[in-house]
């Protein structure tokens, strides 16, 4: 008997009618496909060979042997509001978030995956503008959105669009960055101003009162970083300055170090903009998110490659060295003032501004 070689499918792209998502969309019948190839499969540009769409992704592991010798493994949810603000957008948020992650620790991004509940009456143009986003901002990033999955919930149940992203990435071998590495004697830097995506988020929200031409910071930081580790490979560790801040990401490496931290206030980039927003509100830019900011400890004798290296990058201008790792107050982060004074940075109780990713 003469075997049977398959056909190679041709899959014909199905559109959405409905100016909104209707429950309908969720219940995986015809709508629900016409939702997930119109929307998502199309902007996301998976298996255009026309393969089968299976329940998983299929990773080769000859591959990812050849980039290093440890997987690593993420996943971040986004709850943004609003959806779309100066800078970017949820769909942005969600990818830079994920390769961020895996970044920090040294890991080269591979795939990500790519989750979303929807409320009922969200309009598809705005859910194709997120999607297309989140497509371009991949590719920005050198990595594929390979499987993923919809969900649609009913009014109210939701607000407008959750987003769930997971990523896997190589570590090559040798390379060990982690909180706890700080050492005495150690430089403190960072990439770049600090609150620009908290500042934007807030000045976006309509209850606001205020305005700023601040944008977010949003980016994927991979190759920033990848400059980093080449220029200062005694890099001790790398964190992206999230929820919480700059304070937040110091304190963090102090209390796991078992170190202190001293940092100078008049070294901190911050723009003149986001000063005198925080100003006005009453708020601290060191405890402002960012979603692309990292803050780096590398030892001494390579701050100036380091810097050289980050400066040379688009995302990296303005990256400064901004303090020290102390063997003084372990666990304490202080920062010298322009006054000659000092102040305890510590943490907050929660979060000055939430839902800001």
């Amino acid at each position: 008997m003469n075997a049977i070689t398959p056909l190679p499918l041709r899959r014909s792209r199905h559109r959405v009618q409905q100016p909104t998502v209707t429950l309908a969309h969720g219940g995986g019948g015809s709508a629900m496909r016409d939702l997930v190839e119109d929307v998502f499969i199309s902007a996301f540009a998976v298996h255009d060979d026309g393969a089968p769409l299976e329940d998983q992704a299929r990773l080769s592991l000859a591959d990812l042997m050849t980039r290093g010798d440890r997987l690593a493994f993420t996943t971040d949810s986004f709850v943004v509001d609003p959806l779309e603000f100066a800078g970017g957008d949820i769909g942005k948020l969600a990818v830079c978030g994920t390769v961020n992650d895996l970044a920090v620790g040294g890991a080269v991004p591979i795939a990500l995956s790519c989750a979303v509940v929807i409320e009922e009456g969200m309009a598809v143009a705005t859910l194709r503008r997120i999607a297309l986003s989140i497509a371009a901002t991949a590719k920005a990033a050198g990595v594929r959105v390979v499987t993923g999955d919809t969900k649609v919930v009913a009014r109210g149940a939701c607000d407008k669009l959750f987003i769930t992203t997971s990523g896997v990435g190589v570590i090559r071998d040798g390379l060990h960055l982690g909180i706890a590495n700080a050492r005495p004697g150690d430089v403190v830097i960072v990439n770049g101003p600090l609150g620009d995506h908290g500042a934007a988020i807030m000045a976006a929200r309509d209850e606001m009162a205020v305005s700023t031409s601040v944008a977010s910071d949003c980016a994927p930081l991979n190759g920033l970083i990848g400059d980093l580790l080449t220029a200062a490979p005694g890099t001790r560790l790398i964190r992206d300055a999230t929820r919480g801040g700059l304070a937040a990401v110091l304190n963090e490496m102090a209390e796991a170090s078992n170190v202190g931290v001293r940092i100078t206030e008049s070294a901190i980039p911050i723009r003149p903009e986001v000063h005198g927003f925080c100003d006005l509100l009453g708020l601290d830019p060191l405890y402002l998110g960012n979603e692309g900011v990292a803050v780096a400890v590398v030892p001494a004798e390579q701050v100036g490659p380091a810097l050289a290296a980050l400066r040379a990058h688009p995302l990296g201008v303005l990256a400064a060295a901004i303090g020290t790792i102390t063997a003084e107050r372990p666990g304490r982060v202080v920062m010298d003032t322009p006054f000659g004074g000092t102040r305890i940075v510590d943490l907050l109780v929660g979060d000055p501004l939430p839902r800001i990713c």
